[in-house]
């Protein structure tokens, strides 16, 4: 077998064509190599800065916690509940009360309806631009825009009872 000129020149151009693929083909395997590694690393890294916020916090919570121990136990003196403070029953708690001293604040009392009537029927909700109760038919009279500044209040201040016919 006879080679050629030719032929071995092209026989040479096959082989490095072959080894600069073959290069090609680990640089890119090596460089990809890499980049996982990268990768790999940066997930480390966020991991490890949230950790780091995880342990930060807590450790904030729980100085915080040391700082209200010593306040409370320096300024307030309050202390957990004992199970002899927990009471069985209502007879207990009415046993805990005691009678009014006599320089002691009048007792807030709270206002009721006039007359204790429970059928009386409530306000009817008036709509502060008609100045009608809601819900009602228009009706010839004044509204809050045709009204002057003298009916103006007393428009806005009245409570119409509903169905009553209370003003």
């Amino acid at each position: 077998m006879n080679l050629t000129r030719d032929r071995l020149q092209s026989i040479g151009w096959a082989f490095v064509l072959t080894v600069c693929f073959a290069l090609t083909m680990a640089l890119t395997f090596r460089v990809n190599a890499v980049k996982s590694q990268v990768r790999l690393a940066e997930r480390q890294i966020v991991a490890l800065k949230q950790e780091k916020l995880f342990l930060e916090t807590e450790f904030e919570a729980r100085s915080n916690q040391q700082q209200l121990t010593a306040l409370n136990d320096i300024e307030f003196g309050y202390q957990a509940p004992k199970a002899e403070q927990y009471i069985e029953g209502e007879r207990q708690l009415s046993n805990l009360g005691k009678p009014r001293a006599p320089d002691a604040p009048a007792p807030i009392r709270v206002a009721s309806a006039a007359g204790n009537d429970r059928n009386a029927p409530f306000p009817a909700m008036v709509s502060p631009l008609t100045g009608k109760p809601a819900g009602a038919e228009p009706r010839a009279g004044k509204t809050l825009a045709a009204a002057g500044p003298d009916e103006l209040g007393d428009l806005l201040t009245r409570i119409e009872l509903g169905e009553a016919g209370h003003e």
